[in-house]
């Protein structure tokens, strides 16, 4: 075990949460960003801790979880298009979840969710099957657009409307796709949508 580094009082915590949680790990102290090697529990010194998925004492002592892991990634497996598409809001819907960590992305609405604040990073690649309209697609943040892809070619079967990006989302923040332009009566098979936590804030 490595031990935790912080003075006072805080040490004592921190070695008390250290056993509690059976843990190996480096901590920073104030105005430094905490390293962990292994485990399942960081004790976090810091002289202006964030509450945001942490448990926090007036000692500036935080805990968070080291293995709070979000990705996920759905695909539409079939050029069936569902009865959610006639609807008001032009969702677009997938019917197929490869990874969904954290179970945070509902499949149903198509919907992810935030569960804590942080850097995501997302990526979509929505295909038109047999389709000569121009669709734009919308990345939505809580049904405002971030990003958006066109794909507009009349001379080809498919084509895809393709875009990434990287986010400051907050804690139950929505994520989702929106077809703001054209049709995708088609279908769009081997759409994807994809995103993941690149590290907590």
């Amino acid at each position: 075990m490595v031990p935790a580094r912080c003075p006072g009082p805080c040490a004592i915590l921190a070695l008390t949460l250290l056993l509690g949680c059976g843990v190996v790990l480096c901590l920073g102290q104030n105005d430094t960003e905490p390293i962990v090697l292994e485990g399942k529990c960081l004790v976090v010194c810091d002289s202006n801790p964030s509450s945001d998925g942490a448990v926090t004492s007036s000692l500036g002592i935080s805990v968070r979880s080291a293995g709070a892991k979000v990705a996920f990634s759905a695909v539409r497996g079939t050029n069936h298009e569902p009865s959610e598409m006639s609807n008001t809001s032009m969702t677009i819907y997938f019917d197929q979840v490869l990874v969904n960590i954290g179970n945070h992305f509902d499949l149903k609405a198509s919907v992810f969710q935030a569960p804590r604040r942080g850097i995501y990073s997302f990526s979509f690649h929505v295909v038109k099957v047999y389709n000569r309209q121009t669709i734009q697609v919308n990345l939505m943040q809580n049904d405002y657009p971030v990003i958006s892809a066109f794909a507009g070619d009349q001379d080809v079967t498919r084509e895809a409307a393709s875009n990434g990006v990287l986010l400051m989302v907050e804690r139950e923040d929505r994520v989702y796709l929106k077809l703001e332009r054209g049709t995708l009566m088609g279908g769009w098979k081997y759409s994807t949508f994809s995103g993941f936590l690149v590290f907590p804030l």
